[in-house]
């Protein structure tokens, strides 16, 4: 596999950001950054099964770019704790995946795909998320490249939770070459569910493996929200290419997480 392109992981957490502006503006408004154009909003249903924005399509020229949101209503909460497993239909094998993140993305999966398949196939296809979009992100990597729908695809995620068993670690790998699971080791998102999970009342054991490939990146925010927030993994990365950041964030306002431009601009002022 070859080493994670930073500027694409800045850009990527970026967008990840934007999929929180969408689901908190009460019409959907996001920022599209230059170059891009908009191509459809991503519903979907956690657990009180009503339709909620996980997300969004975007494409330029050359891309197509699809961001999945983490967790942000009770509901999806819910979804989260939601930990038994249950057989990933997409892939045909003996994956299972959690319950709850499987259940969002069926509730998806149809509609996305309707929409994908009139994009072209010729360009790159890029799938990010961060927390809960993280897994949703590689469950439609994984469908996405099993399917044959597009192939290869690219995956970046950050602070993201296991999402399968073992055999769906494997066939993940197997199906997604580019995949960089981008981790702050004081982050506690990506240590749930354990990999060893024996529920109260429930006879199965279940496991779960972390897909690969991981990609440290340590920070401490002093909180376990501020080592978790996509603000937090943005920030971290940018210090590895302070003028990239800056010169996206110059030519997007407000695409990119305003607290940090601000830091990027005082430390050269």
């Amino acid at each position: 596999m070859e080493t994670m392109n930073i500027q694409q992981s800045i850009f990527c957490a970026a967008l990840c950001g934007q999929t929180y502006v969408q689901f908190d503006n009460a019409d959907g408004s996001f920022i599209v950054p230059q170059g891009f154009r908009f191509v459809c909003e991503i519903q979907a249903k956690s657990f009180s099964q009503r339709m909620e924005r996980f997300g969004f399509v975007i494409e330029s020229d050359q891309k197509i770019m699809i961001a999945f949101r983490g967790t942000s209503s009770t509901s999806d909460w819910i979804s989260d704790l939601q930990a038994t497993q249950v057989r990933f239909k997409p892939v045909n094998n003996n994956s299972y995946t959690h319950r709850g993140f499987t259940g969002i993305y069926n509730s998806l999966r149809l509609e996305l795909k309707k929409q994908l398949r009139g994009l072209s196939p010729a360009k790159k296809m890029i799938l990010t998320g961060h927390s809960l979009g993280g897994a949703l992100a590689m469950l439609c990597a994984a469908d996405l490249a099993s399917n044959g729908l597009f192939e290869p695809v690219t995956v970046y995620t950050y602070g993201a939770p296991r999402v399968g068993n073992p055999e769906f670690a494997k066939s993940y790998a197997a199906l997604v070459d580019a995949s960089y699971r981008v981790v702050n080791p004081n982050d506690v998102v990506p240590m749930v569910p354990p990999p060893i999970l024996k529920l109260p009342r429930h006879e199965r054991t279940f496991y779960y493996l972390h897909a690969p490939q991981s990609v440290a990146l340590p920070f401490e925010q002093g909180s376990i929200s501020g080592n978790h927030i996509i603000s937090s993994y943005y920030e971290a990365l940018s210090i590895q290419d302070p003028l990239y950041a800056m010169n996206l964030c110059e030519h997007n306002p407000g695409f990119c997480p305003l607290d940090f431009y601000s830091i990027l601009i005082e430390g050269i002022v």
